[in-house]
């Protein structure tokens, strides 16, 4: 049976005085998946291996379902991890590594061997079963780390970077293939990465951790769309956000000396008690578009062009060293030193306070 996680307060101090997690306030609801995502160091390894309790927290609660896990040891605490690692036994079999941790809470054999099998045909692996890891390819031996979390049955599923050792290709396959599998077991899922495009792809919400500090939690596109301050802004998305200086001059904004309406939406209440002063103006790159009619638009010199196939990107010095990436059709070829206008989608800027980083809404 699959139960909620819920984070209260909780903070962890090392020994040496060293604050890893501060505070942290976060719920993952029955059946969720849920990535936290962030810089190396920034403490989402040591929030999983808290709710694990592989490591003690220092302030606050982490229940799961009704129960305070707080001084439960990780065996009591029905939660199953899968390791960035895989942490196969490499003398035994890939039907012995299932039911391993079966065999380690005395589960009868006639359901132990069920269970496994059960298991293995979910993950494709039955015809694997008597191989050892080391004749297995990367994603098998990924899959076989999965299953020997899916055949306890657990409450949780915690995965740290379990992709992080194959490659791009195979990373991309078995992403689909976890959320997919997540999906249809319905486990609830804390699952860790630095890969923000792990994230977007698969997370029902993605927590976003910067120091310790959690930043911003939401659905993917509620991030990519109204990202609460610069980090996120800069940190979810691929490529990332253009931030730039700006200045509020009445109804308009000032980048590079151009001038560009405030949107016609809720932030330009916002933006009034901003005249005259300076703010970050957050542009998408595919809100900057090749300009055909009489739309809001900048104007600059190309830098670079990177041919991606169906879209190319554009780096377009706009004025006083601002420079700025476009996302542009791949069929109208752009070359350093062409002059190039754009249009902005003005509905879709963001802005930023300066001081706090925080977005102005």
């Amino acid at each position: 049976m699959t139960a909620a996680v819920t984070l209260t307060g909780v903070g962890k101090i090392y020994p040496d005085g060293t604050r890893a997690v501060t505070g942290l306030d976060l719920r993952i609801e029955p059946g969720e998946l849920m990535v936290v995502v962030g810089p190396s160091g920034c403490g989402k390894t040591t929030v999983l291996r808290m709710t694990a309790g592989l490591e003690a927290i220092t302030d606050g609660e982490i229940r799961i379902g009704d129960r305070v896990v707080n001084a439960l040891d990780p065996r009591a605490r029905d939660v199953a991890m899968v390791f960035q690692n895989y942490a196969l036994y490499p003398h035994m079999s890939v039907f012995e590594n299932l039911a391993f941790p079966l065999r380690a809470h005395g589960v009868a054999k006639p359901e132990m061997r069920e269970r496994v099998e059960r298991t293995a045909r979910l993950l494709e692996l039955d015809g694997l079963l008597k191989r050892k890891p080391r004749a297995l390819s990367g994603g098998q031996r990924q899959r076989v780390a999965m299953g020997r979390a899916i055949v306890r049955e657990p409450q949780v599923f915690l995965m740290d970077e379990p992709l992080s050792n194959l490659d791009a290709r195979l990373r991309a396959d078995m992403r689909m293939e976890i959320t997919a599998l997540q999906r249809e077991l319905g486990v609830t899922t804390m699952y860790v990465t630095h890969d923000q495009l792990e994230a977007m792809t698969m997370g029902t919400r993605i927590a976003v951790l910067k120091d310790g500090v959690l930043q911003q939690c939401g659905p993917p596109q509620v991030l990519y769309q109204q990202p609460e301050n610069v980090f996120v802004a800069s940190f979810i998305g691929s490529p990332m956000m253009n931030l730039v200086d700006g200045r509020v001059d009445g109804a308009e904004v000032v980048v590079a000396e151009q001038r560009l309406p405030l949107p016609a939406n809720g932030s330009a209440a916002a933006l009034a008690a901003y005249s005259g002063r300076q703010v970050v103006v957050g542009l998408r790159p595919e809100h900057l578009t090749e300009a055909t009619g009489s739309q809001e638009r900048l104007h600059g010199l190309a830098r670079s062009a990177e041919l991606l196939g169906a879209e190319q990107l554009v780096r377009i010095e706009l004025g006083d060293d601002t420079v700025v990436t476009a996302r542009l059709d791949g069929q109208t070829r752009v070359a350093a030193g062409d002059r190039v206008e754009l249009a902005v989608d003005t509905a879709r800027v963001r802005f930023f306070d300066v001081a706090t980083g925080r977005a102005i809404a």
